[in-house]
């Protein structure tokens, strides 16, 4: 199937550069088995599911994964991180699978600057070139690890199609309110129009909820850059299902509610 096939123009004053307030005031289009087609906003979700119908969200938490560094030739480069990885030895040296804008070989070492006029030393050494063009790379990264560094030192990862520079808020507006599970470098799109007041109307009106976690990562901006459908490879993502969850679901098929993701 020809990629092409998918391509459409888009104008550019369509596309969005901040987010829309009240966050469930964005457009919802309600299509098919869900009752025909209908123009309405996030807020009205409540009158489009039905008490025993199960929303099912992904909890995930986008963490502030691009980080500037250094080599120790002086040259300035930038490190997004993708997933770590599991250390060689117990107690080694944090390793994630990151993607290097800057070009660096096995060897490479960088240096993070500290924020704030901190006095942590964060370094990380490239000890594996991946085939698919990413890096890992294994951090000396202080307290609380490499999280804690991105914390300090991090910037939002916003989608290419946002073209402005990341800014404070946008790691609060770039999240959803209920994430809890740091791992992502992409929100869960339609899960950023969710409100704590929209939640509570849901629970009141007896629709059930349940989570899953899926760790985007920046596959999900990638272009599909190859002539036909079938030649792109699609970047694999860490997920996981509780046993609560998948019980959740079943009940949920048994009663005759719907499951919507």
């Amino acid at each position: 199937m020809l990629t092409s096939l998918f391509d459409f123009p888009v104008p550019p004053e369509l596309i969005a550069q901040e987010a829309v307030e009240p966050r469930d005031a964005a457009r919802l289009l309600v299509a098919g088995t869900m009752g025909g087609e209908r123009h309405l906003r996030v807020a009205d979700l409540v009158g489009v599911l039905a008490p025993g119908d199960l929303l099912v969200l992904n909890r995930t938490q986008v963490i502030p994964a691009r980080l500037a560094a250094a080599k120790d030739s002086g040259g300035a480069l930038e490190v997004l991180l993708v997933h770590p990885e599991p250390a060689v030895v117990e107690g080694g040296p944090e390793r994630w699978r990151c993607l290097v804008r800057g070009g660096v070989r096995s060897g490479t070492r960088l240096r993070f600057a500290p924020s704030g006029g901190e006095e942590v030393r964060a370094e990380a050494e490239v000890v594996t070139c991946h085939p698919d063009g990413t890096r890992t790379l294994a951090f000396s990264a202080g307290p609380g690890g490499v999280l804690a560094l991105c914390a300090r030192s991090g910037r939002v990862p916003l989608p290419p199609y946002i073209r402005r520079q990341d800014r404070a808020s946008d790691r609060e507006r770039y999240q959803t309110v209920f994430a809890d599970r740091p791992g992502s470098v992409a929100a869960p799109t339609a899960s950023l129009h969710f409100t704590h007041a929209l939640l509570a109307a849901l629970d009141a009106a007896g629709i059930a909820r349940a989570y899953v976690e899926l760790r985007i990562g920046p596959g999900t901006f990638k272009p599909v850059d190859c002539e036909t459908v079938e030649d792109f490879r699609i970047h694999g993502e860490w997920c996981a299902c509780s046993a609560e969850t998948v019980d959740a679901i079943s009940a949920c098929r048994v009663r005759g509610g719907r499951v919507v993701a």
